[in-house]
């Protein structure tokens, strides 16, 4: 219906809005934000569509785009109301805006969080006659809906406030950086570092999965991208199917923990705990590393059942392709860490620049010649893709933000709280493992970003009121929200990933859930080796417990994967479950 070009200059308008925002800086969040919304509702509502759900989608996003516009023109005006609605028509307005954000996310990913948003305005709309604590007095609608639409305690609010400032800068910039050589430069850096050991197809997948993800942050993305070479490699070499769809599916769910981007978890969790950025990252490294450790520690256990051979010589790249080809990468991440760590620069200008040196790398291609219509395929590409995960990400980010805002205005997050410390009997061990159960159950149906803000903001409490730090909270429910990623019965990446090898998703399931044993494991070893995040602060003893619990993960996984004696398997299990719970039992 629309050509091509409108949405070109669609997707540059919105990749211009969110980077000239980070330059001038000056703009009211009244403004801002619902001009976000209206940048990202075209591409939620009506790329893409065709028959019935193009024409309610254009109608929807002309409806939605209205009201956020009426709210960024008349936002001084609404400054001054303190979120209270005046008329008839701005509860209409407010109404609207809540129902095309809820159906916004709902074409995005589904129907459990929208669902979840929905029955959040239910409950803030007829709470006052449910009986019992988990009832409320009532709130006032005119009221309520104000704070929701038109002040910061709802979809204006501070997750939205990361989505348009920080989140949108480094989705461009994983756009920019995919449209060009960078994707291929992973791939051949990964097939340099292991392609000649043991087991090297599957650690390629390894290495470039944890690369690509660094800038990906989606795990479905780096299967479909990295599976489509390393999937066929390790079926070639004669892997058994299962161990290569395992091995794709678990290295690929590692980018969402894998620094700088991390799936836009670390951006959500800047604001909800108020940590910097640059700490966040600092502290997540080394369990990002312990993960993709466990995987290679795993793929070596394997090894002693399966002739998991390295990749023919013939078949590496040449020298010269591998360093040629990683500058594509290198150069914006070395300008996006000096920025950050050197120069001292926010991490959303760091970005800008990042993304500078990113866009005129375009220009060229692995053999530094310059091919104009190849460039423009590639700004094309950027683009759209910019466009489309921007828009993505932030209708997760606007829908989360409604629950949240429930949560606050009438209480209920404060009831759940008191709920889990109730049931745990005020022990950390019984909360934890209520926390785990609910991130895998509400992983399994909404994306990892919006499950970690929901457990987070309901059990989170409960977690700091038992002892744990804020950071060492949000980290281990970040964690846990990437469970249902391997764990049946819902697991994306399993599914992705058997598809792509032909094997049945179970079998892919069960040997991605030993290799993935990390995933379980390396949240708990962040509360029994607090040290393990503190490598800013206090880096020998969070290097002496990366090195305990790289020593338990290897043993476990011996124990779990290996065909070695049963006895000894027994030992190294033993020894790797001591080594996990030294500090808390010794």
């Amino acid at each position: 219906m629309f050509p091509r070009v409108s949405w070109l200059a669609l997707a540059a308008l919105l990749v211009v809005f969110h980077i000239g925002l980070v330059f001038y800086g000056l703009v009211p969040n009244l403004v801002s934000r619902p001009l976000h919304l209206a940048l990202i509702l075209p591409w939620a509502f009506v790329f893409g569509a065709t028959g019935w759900r193009l024409a309610s989608g254009v109608a929807l996003a002309a409806l939605g785009v209205a009201a956020a516009g009426w709210v960024a023109w008349n936002a001084e005006m609404l400054g001054d109301q303190y979120g209270f609605l005046e008329s008839p028509f701005q509860i209409g307005v407010a109404f609207v805006l809540l129902g095309t954000v809820i159906e916004a996310a709902r074409r995005a990913i589904g129907w459990p969080l929208p669902l979840v948003a929905a029955l959040s305005l239910l409950y803030a709309f007829f709470g006052q006659h449910i009986p019992g604590e988990f009832g409320h007095s009532g709130v006032p609608i005119r009221s309520f809906l104000g704070t929701m639409t038109i002040a910061e305690g709802g979809i204006w609010g501070s997750l939205t406030a990361v989505s348009v400032g920080i989140v949108s800068i480094f989705v461009i910039l994983g756009a920019v950086l995919n449209a060009g050589e960078a994707g291929q430069g992973f791939m051949n850096v990964a097939a340099a570092a292991a392609g000649r050991l043991k087991g090297g197809a599957a650690k390629v997948s390894v290495i470039s999965s944890a690369l690509f993800g660094s800038i990906s942050g989606s795990a479905s993305a780096n299967v479909a991208s990295t599976g489509a070479i390393t999937l066929p490699a390790m079926t070639k070499l004669g892997y058994p199917r299962r161990v290569a769809g395992a091995v794709e599916a678990v290295a690929s769910s590692g980018g969402q923990i894998m620094p700088p981007l991390m799936g836009a978890g670390a951006f959500v969790m800047v604001e909800l705990t108020g940590v910097p950025y640059t700490q966040i990252m600092v502290a997540a490294i080394l369990p990002a590393i312990l993960y993709f450790w466990a995987v290679w520690a795993g793929i070596d256990a394997l090894s002693t059942r399966y002739d998991l051979r390295g990749i023919a010589p013939e078949d590496r790249p040449a020298k010269r392709d591998v360093i040629v080809t990683s500058a594509f990468f290198l150069v914006p991440f070395a300008i996006l860490l000096i920025a950050m760590f050197a120069l001292g620069y926010t991490p959303q200008y760091a970005a800008c620049l990042a993304i500078l040196a990113a866009a005129l790398l375009l220009l060229t291609d692995g053999k530094f010649r310059l091919n104009l219509p190849q460039t423009a395929a590639r700004v094309e590409q950027a683009l759209l893709a910019s466009a489309q995960q921007v828009s993505m990400i932030a209708a997760i980010i606007f829908c989360a933000s409604i629950v949240i805002g429930v949560l606050g205005v009438t209480g209920l997050g404060v009831k759940i709280t008191s709920v889990i410390l109730s049931a745990s009997g005020g022990m950390l061990a019984a909360s934890l493992l209520l926390t785990a159960l609910a991130c895998l159950i509400l992983g399994m149906e909404v994306p990892t970003t919006a499950a970690y803000v929901i457990c987070v903001s309901v059990a989170g409490p409960a977690l700091m009121k038992l002892g744990l730090d804020p950071l060492q909270t949000h980290l281990f429910v970040f964690w846990y929200a990437l469970l249902s990623t391997i764990t049946p019965p819902v697991c994306g990446a399993v599914f992705i990933a058997a598809g792509m090898v032909g094997e049945n998703w179970l079998k892919v399931a069960g040997t991605a859930m030993a290799l993935g044993l990390g995933l379980y494991l390396i949240p708990v070893g962040m509360i029994t080796w607090p040290a393990l995040i503190a490598l800013g602060d206090h880096p020998m003893a969070a290097l002496l417990a990366f090195v305990a619990m790289a020593l338990a993960l290897a043993a476990l996984s011996a124990a779990l994967l290996s065909r070695r004696w049963l006895p000894l398997r027994l030992a190294a299990g033993g020894a790797g479950l001591a080594l996990l719970f030294a500090p808390v039992l010794f």
